[in-house]
């Protein structure tokens, strides 16, 4: 199967590319170029795509020509400006990228006859807030309170409009919250923050330490991922689909700083944030009972395990470690949790 990915130089995207590459795919790439000292940089990840496609996707004309001419079975779109705070200090663009961006994807796809499946990702801030603690369902009223979030809850309602009223291939939108896990560097991200905090020895500073937020490894959600696409594949499998932990997995900033900061060892430590901040939500969580019914995807880590592998990549890394084999180690540890 070949599988183009947008946004394969970003976090979840890499991680995306070596699973599967590892499961024996061929996956080509559409995106920017990646952060300096991103994990697409640190594991080699162009050395793993057939093709390296650097296209913005808000240029429908040159998004157009690189997908067809990739000739992909599967599109997942991942392409997106994904920062909350960022949205605040340069809202054009990211309304430009998520939703323009995403309408050129869509009408790529449509395009391109080899195309199977389509996978659309939003975010759980999609999603109207108000602050309850039991998840959010896929019925459940869209809304948002920041710019990042307007333009995925837009992106999203496009996506839905487009499959009801264009002809293509079956497409799914999947939403996903707080993804952890080796190799992110994304700025105002908690962990990122904390890990480059520890590694410099000094105080992680929190701006919401009493936000409560569902923590998921990356490879958790991007299996999900994977169950979606196979299920579009087999002719099921289209809507809207909430990709999220166990309520378990509910848990302050704080406590997930305190625990990362113990695992980590080295005396780490936090201090919180007082100076003034965009608003960010307090609670927001998702119910993924229809993904685990209708597709029998479940989460393989804990929440405790989640952050002991994004702390122990870390290490691995810092220590020495060539990043690609690290990351290679935890998929292939992941699938054998997840097939136990």
């Amino acid at each position: 199967m070949h599988v183009l990915v947008t946004g394969h130089t970003g976090f979840k995207g890499a991680w995306l590319t070596m699973m599967l590459r590892a499961e024996g795919h061929t996956v080509s790439g559409l995106a920017l170029d990646p952060e300096p000292g991103s994990l697409y940089e640190q594991a080699r990840v162009g050395e793993l795509v057939a093709e390296d496609l650097r296209v913005d996707i808000r240029d429908a004309q040159r998004t157009a020509d690189a997908i067809r001419s990739a000739r992909p079975d599967v599109v997942v779109h991942l392409a997106a400006q994904a920062l909350v705070r960022e949205s605040y200090r340069d809202p054009r663009y990211t309304i430009e990228t998520n939703v323009l961006g995403t309408l050129n994807v869509l009408e790529a796809v449509a395009a391109t006859p080899s195309v199977k499946a389509h996978l659309v990702a939003t975010t759980d801030k999609v999603y109207q807030n108000v602050s309850r603690r039991e998840g959010y369902r896929e019925s459940d009223a869209l809304g948002a309170a920041d710019p990042y979030s307007t333009s995925k809850a837009m992106a999203d309602l496009l996506t839905q409009t487009w499959v009801s009223s264009v002809d293509g291939p079956p497409t799914a939108v999947v939403r996903a919250g707080n993804v952890i896990g080796g190799g992110d560097v994304s700025r105002d991200r908690l962990l990122p923050d904390l890990l480059r905090a520890f590694q410099r020895g000094e105080p992680a500073r929190l701006r919401f330490p009493d936000a409560v937020r569902p923590w998921q490894h990356v490879l958790d959600c991007l299996s999900g991922y994977r169950a979606i696409v196979t299920a579009l594949l087999a002719g099921e499998g289209r809507g809207e689909w909430n990709i999220g932990p166990d309520e378990e997995s509910f848990v302050t900033v704080g406590d997930v700083a305190t625990t990362a900061a113990q695992v980590w060892g080295d005396s780490a430590s936090w201090t919180t944030d007082d100076r003034e901040h965009p608003h960010e939500a307090g609670l927001l969580a998702l119910d993924a009972t229809r993904a685990r019914t209708e597709l029998g995807w479940r989460d393989a880590l804990t929440y405790p395990e989640c952050l002991v592998w994004t702390v122990e990549w870390q290490r691995r890394a810092c220590a020495g470690e060539d990043p690609r084999r690290v990351t290679m180690d935890q998929i292939t540890a992941h699938v054998e949790r997840s097939t136990a």
